[in-house]
């Protein structure tokens, strides 16, 4: 039985983990990198875990409490850039640094979002936390969690063991929403737009969100479909109105109706749609337009959102790409 059981999709940083155990060389330091939602703060949890607990029931359970005193986990702060001050570092992780463990022969200290805590441009508090990470204690580990690596001191980086996690694949996510409760038909919408993050499926799964997406993703489509330059300027405005969120979650789903839209028009089988559910809302739709009209208005809608990702400005972003829209039936 490994030590990482609960954590799924994410085979080889357990296996380079469950090896670094059983030969007694668990780093002093671990960058965890990948996206939110894959699974990097259990599997840190599940990691402090075998070799604070070893087994023990009651220790685990505190553990997962966070309330195992040699286990302590600091996030970012709630206010302001949410970055670490350099006054919490010295005051609260280095002296629990110089004395832990306090009760077993192991003791972790875990930042989750670790590139929000410490970013590059505030290096303060991460240059004051480098001496320990430099001259670990024998016994002491730290894990640091990361969506953007590259926003952290590269001194920072280059004291941990990086281990990647990657996006969860679909039977990962399955099996999450089904632990949750989670019905198949509303899954199968969320996992499609999740990008393989287990926090965007449980959230697009909750009160049909990711229909209600899909549903707008249809209308875009459909305005794009027209004549009316009207529907068209409509469209743009309403794309440009959205949270930076809501808009990223609906660029998502109106790439990703293209993608089925041209696996349906070549013939692929059902297994291959993100939105299974769909199917007879999407057929005539798939029979509209050419494969190569649909695979050039996914790379506009994905060169959209990179765009945007760049600091473009939304309206004249949007104003472009329904004319570009228009132009591929």
């Amino acid at each position: 039985m490994s030590a990482f059981d609960d954590v799924l999709g994410q085979e080889v940083a357990v296996r380079v983990l469950d090896r670094a155990i059983a030969e007694g060389r668990v780093a002093s330091a671990y960058l965890f990198e990948g996206p939110s939602g894959v699974g990097k703060e259990r599997t840190a949890l599940a990691l402090a875990s075998a070799l604070v607990a070893k087994g023990d029931a009651h220790a685990r359970e505190r553990i997962v409490a966070r309330t195992h005193p040699d286990v302590r986990v600091f996030r970012p702060r709630e206010e302001g850039s949410r970055n670490l001050q350099v006054e919490f570092i010295r005051e609260q992780v280095i002296p629990f640094t110089q004395f832990a463990p306090f009760e077993s022969d192991a003791a972790f200290v875990l930042f989750p979002e670790a590139d929000v805590s410490f970013p590059e441009n505030h290096p303060e508090a991460a240059n004051a936390l480098l001496k320990t990470l430099e001259e670990p204690k024998a016994r002491l580990h730290f894990v640091l969690l990361a969506e953007r690596p590259d926003r952290l001191l590269t001194t920072i980086r280059s004291r941990c063991q990086r281990l990647r996690f990657a996006p969860l694949g679909r039977p990962a996510l399955e099996r999450i929403l089904a632990r949750e409760g989670i019905p198949e038909e509303a899954a199968g919408p969320a996992i499609a737009l999740a990008q393989g993050r287990a926090d965007r499926a449980l959230e697009l799964a909750a009160e049909g969100r990711a229909e209600s997406l899909l549903e707008t993703a249809l209308y875009l489509h459909d305005a794009t479909m027209t004549a009316r330059p009207g529907l068209l300027v409509e469209a743009a405005e309403r794309l440009a109105k959205l949270d930076d969120h809501e808009r990223s979650l609906v660029l998502e789903a109106l790439a990703t109706l293209y993608r089925d839209l041209a696996a349906m028009n070549v013939g692929l089988p059902n297994e291959a749609l993100h939105y299974q559910s769909s199917l007879p809302t999407l057929h005539a739709r798939a029979m509209a337009v050419s494969v190569a009209g649909l695979a050039e208005r996914e790379r506009l809608v994905r060169r959209v959102d990179d765009a945007l990702a760049r600091n473009a400005n939304p309206q004249t972003t949007f104003d472009a790409l329904v004319h570009e829209l228009r132009r591929h039936r």
